[in-house]
C-alpha cells in the first residue's frame, strides 16, 4: 500500500468522515436483522382440530367464527354465508379491540372450506386468526 504524506496548516480542518462508527452501526444492525429474520412467521400458522398441546385462550373471544360439519357460518350467533361473510367480519371488528379472529370449525369439515374462509378474511383486512382446537386426552404409550 502506498501512503501520501500531505502537509496539513495548524488550522485546517480535514473533511474526511469517520466510518469506524458507521461500520459499528451497520455491523449490529446486520446482526440484529440476521437474528430476527428467522423469528419473522410467514402465512397463517393453523393447527389442526386435535391438538396435543394448545395455549391458553382468553377468556372473553371477542370475534368467533363457527363453521358446522355442513358448511353453515356463524359469526358469533349471527349465520352468514360465503357472499356475506367479509362484511359480517368487518362490521364485527368494528367494535372489537382484540385484532384476532377465532376460527372454531368442526374437525370433519372439508379443508377446500377454510381455505375459501381464509381468503375471505383476508379480503376482509383479517391477519391474525386463532384455531380454537380441542385437547387430545389419549396418548399413544
Amino acid at each position: 500500500m502506498a501512503f501520501s504524506v500531505v502537509e496539513k496548516k495548524k488550522d485546517e480542518v480535514t473533511s474526511e468522515p469517520n466510518v469506524v462508527p458507521l461500520c459499528d452501526v451497520l455491523l449490529v444492525l446486520l446482526i440484529i436483522f440476521m437474528i430476527a429474520t428467522p423469528l419473522i412467521k410467514k402465512g397463517i400458522d393453523v393447527e389442526l382440530p386435535v391438538a396435543i398441546n394448545t395455549i391458553n385462550m382468553p377468556e372473553n373471544l371477542e370475534v368467533v367464527l363457527s363453521i358446522k360439519n355442513d358448511g353453515t357460518m356463524f359469526v358469533g350467533q349471527d349465520e352468514v354465508t360465503m357472499d356475506n361473510l367479509q362484511l359480517m367480519v368487518e362490521e364485527a371488528f368494528l367494535t372489537a379491540s382484540d385484532p384476532r379472529l377465532y376460527l372454531r370449525a368442526d374437525g370433519d369439515i372439508n379443508y377446500g372450506k377454510i381455505i375459501d374462509v381464509v381468503y375471505v378474511l383476508k379480503d376482509a383486512g383479517i391477519e391474525i386468526v386463532g384455531i380454537i382446537t380441542e385437547i387430545k386426552t389419549d396418548t399413544i404409550d
